[in-house]
């Protein structure tokens, strides 16, 4: 779908600027970004380097564990569907903590982990759960404590004060999961919940 938007925007300028006779200002731009782009994606290197290690080092001496733990009360209280002894529980701890911390490639695994989990909560294997919604909004509206993407092009863009952001960062990202919970929250009466999918024992 993204690759049809795409084209559909760009075949819409090329026209827009062939009636407009802009043509060679479109094309010139076209190409000073792709410039731009180039010298962005190269400065990011090192930035990006840095904080992805700091972010490894971080889990691997157990922030995320600990993050988890303190999460799970609340999380407790905003996914009651889910049993606590369940795998899902779990998953949904770390992948969240994941997120917040900013470890975009270990909290993509985890949350597909996490989804793959709560599917097995769902009775209606065609229709996302109250639980899967929730979970889906606070990672796309995801809190994050130290924003080492946005950190990383304000640093490549020549920014003098790159973690100036971390501040209005989390005030924006925490605004932003808690509209999204409360929008999660107040519309659930609208879907009724499927029952859990029965297990099956397979033969021996």
């Amino acid at each position: 779908m993204l690759n049809y938007i795409w084209f559909g925007l760009m075949a819409v300028s090329l026209v827009v600027a062939a009636f407009n006779g802009t043509a060679e200002a479109v094309t010139k731009a076209t190409v000073d970004s792709a410039s731009t782009a180039v010298t962005i994606a190269i400065g990011l290197v090192g930035v990006m380097t840095l904080w992805l290690g700091m972010m490894k080092i971080a889990e691997a001496a157990g922030l995320v564990t600990v993050l988890g733990r303190a999460l799970r009360p609340a999380l407790r209280w905003m996914f009651p569907e889910v049993p606590a002894e369940h795998p899902a529980a779990g998953a949904i701890v770390v992948a969240i903590a994941a997120n917040m911390l900013g470890l975009n490639n270990a909290a993509t695994p985890l949350g597909i982990k996490a989804m793959e989990d709560l599917q097995e909560l769902n009775g209606d294997k065609e229709t996302a759960t109250n639980p899967m919604v929730t979970f889906m909004a606070m990672t796309t509206s995801g809190v994050q404590l130290i924003p080492s993407s946005m950190i990383a092009l304000l640093a490549a863009a020549g920014s003098t004060n790159p973690t100036a952001i971390i501040a209005p960062g989390l005030v924006a990202t925490f605004i932003g999961t808690v509209a999204a919970v409360v929008a999660a929250k107040l519309l659930q009466p609208f879907y009724p919940v499927h029952p859990v999918a029965p297990v099956t024992e397979s033969a021996e």
